[in-house]
């Protein structure tokens, strides 16, 4: 089980303290939630933070880009020292494009897709994707509960990715906690993002470490 934690739930006023405190914790991954105003009613941040913030950490850049076409911004996040971009399959025209255009510039390509979202939009292009990313929750905001036929559909594309002979990666986001970690992890999925409820539950070496174990 990965955690990556939703920087979207920590203290913005102190990123590089939270960063290097996540570092200490033994955390690897963190979850760079990068939103536009259009694509979800919420803004965040974009690639100068992403360079700023990759100047002083070393953990893996987990970059989720809720934009219109983000295609257009690829290179740039990228550039910024982004490891995984995942873009949604419902902002893209041509998603497959754009997948191929991420693995270009070095990065991981990962595609998330929302709640009512059909499996079947990604279902020829996971031999090429590192990860898929099921949204629990409708996108744009922190705090939500967790929508229970998710449940169903991490374990619907874990068959599709067994069925395709492929090694892609399944995380999911939104109302993900320690209670409900176990439940998710046995379902098939690899990597929890969690915001407020690893954040909000310091320290952070213990918060991991309660995730962990809720995973045996």
């Amino acid at each position: 089980m990965i955690l990556s934690p939703s920087m979207l739930s920590s203290d913005f006023a102190n990123m590089e303290s939270e960063l290097k405190a996540l570092e200490k914790a033994g955390l690897e991954w963190v979850h760079l939630d990068i939103m536009d105003g259009m694509f979800v009613p919420n803004i965040t941040f974009g690639p100068p933070i992403i360079k700023a913030m990759r100047a002083k950490s070393n953990l893996f850049f987990d970059c989720h880009l809720m934009v219109n076409d983000p295609g257009r911004y690829v290179e740039s996040f990228t550039e910024a020292g982004a490891d995984l971009i995942c873009v949604h399959a419902e902002a893209c025209t041509h998603l497959e494009r754009v997948c191929t255009q991420i693995a270009e510039t070095g990065a991981k390509p990962a595609v998330a897709l929302n709640p009512h979202t059909s499996l079947e939009s990604i279902r020829y292009l996971l031999p090429q994707l590192y990860m898929v990313l099921i949204m629990s929750v409708n996108p744009g905001f922190g705090g939500q509960k967790f929508i229970p036929f998710c449940l169903d559909k991490v374990k619907e594309l874990k068959g599709m990715i067994t069925e395709a002979g492929a090694d892609t990666l399944i995380q999911i986001d939104g109302g993900v906690t320690a209670e409900n970690a176990r439940e998710l992890t046995e379902a098939g999925v690899d990597v929890l993002v969690s915001g407020s409820a690893f954040f909000g539950h310091p320290p952070y070496a213990e918060r991991l470490k309660t995730f962990q174990n809720a995973c045996k």
